[in-house]
């Protein structure tokens, strides 16, 4: 049998697949791309192949991941956390493709094979205290947080039984260039010349760690399995940053790129539908992940936050936004 490692990554045309298929693109392994959608491999020294499949089929899943030594697990249904509050389809990628992952997998070698999932700071639901450090009890307060922990509970259960070496990441606010979440999101208005705005005064703290330090815990994890399996891990940069402040860090990052004054920072009424969880501050103790794998954040705020601006000022043909 070959030796050289087989790594699969679910989901590697997303916004976390893309950055941690960079870099284990750089590894000397064989690496699988799957996606549902169309897939660049970035360059590397991995030999690496592309798979367009749909997970939610088990028999298209069950090919995806034969052979495979690791499995990044980095799926995310269709509209993100909201879709799960209205979307009945959404439980069958969030908990189901993983129910059958730890079904059909198999072990390439002596050892079971090793799942790294991307699970979620906020499967803890309400913060009971600043800062969590893992040991809290869950209690997820929507649907998406729910089959979070649904999936990561499949997991670990699979691990206890041997069929599989499970590791839980539970990633913080992760933003960057590609991203959908609240970072992008208010650069792009202030891109677009629209006030940022927010559903709170903006001393409401977040803890954001960079998609490319999130991409590097990925890599620690599957550097130090033996010290994590059975167990899930929060990621975090541990600080907590008020989203006020960040908020202005974007409109300033914008306004330095296009020339223009910076746009309004201003608080709204927040929608009905907000969860409450929309108003408490998180911040993540990382600090038993680091001391097991090495791993810290390196990309401080503003540096990220420059970074989106710069990636998002560009259109495909190269044009800078005006």
């Amino acid at each position: 049998m070959d030796s050289t490692p087989v790594v699969t990554v679910l989901g590697a045309s997303g916004f976390i697949g893309s950055a941690v298929t960079g870099v284990l693109a750089e590894l000397p392994i064989h690496l699988r791309l799957v996606s549902r959608g169309a897939i660049t491999p970035p360059p590397g020294r991995a030999e690496m192949t592309v798979l367009t499949a749909d997970l939610t089929d088990r028999a298209a899943l069950t090919a995806a991941v034969a052979g495979s030594d690791a499995v990044m697990y980095l799926l995310l249904g269709d509209g993100g956390w909201r879709a799960a509050e209205t979307d009945p389809a959404a439980e069958r990628v969030n908990v189901g493709v993983m129910r059958d992952l730890v079904d059909v997998l198999r072990p390439r070698s002596d050892s079971p094979p090793l799942v790294v999932y991307a699970g979620a700071a906020s499967q803890v639901g309400v913060p009971p205290r600043e800062p969590l450090d893992g040991t809290e009890p869950d209690r997820p307060a929507t649907a998406y947080d729910r089959q979070k922990l649904m999936a990561e509970e499949i997991l670990m259960k699979a691990t206890a039984q041997g069929r599989v070496h499970g590791i839980s990441l539970r990633l913080p606010t992760v933003f960057g260039p590609a991203g959908h979440g609240v970072v992008s999101a208010m650069a792009r208005r202030a891109l677009d010349g629209e006030p940022i705005t927010m559903w709170h005064d903006g001393t409401v703290r977040r803890d954001l760690v960079h998609v490319d330090d999130v991409a590097a815990a990925f890599l620690a994890a599957l550097a130090h399995p033996d010290l994590l399996v059975g167990g899930h891990w929060l990621i975090g940069a541990g600080g907590g940053d008020e989203l006020g402040d960040v908020f202005r860090l974007v409109a300033q990052a914008v306004s330095e790129r296009t020339g223009r004054k910076p746009v309004a920072v201003t608080s709204v009424a927040p929608p009905e539908q907000a969860p409450v969880t929309d108003f408490r501050s998180v911040t993540l103790d990382s600090s038993a992940f680091r001391a097991a794998t090495g791993w810290i954040p390196r990309i401080p705020l503003s540096e990220g936050v420059r970074r989106t601006v710069a990636a998002l000022t560009h259109h495909s043909d190269g044009e800078v936004r005006a």
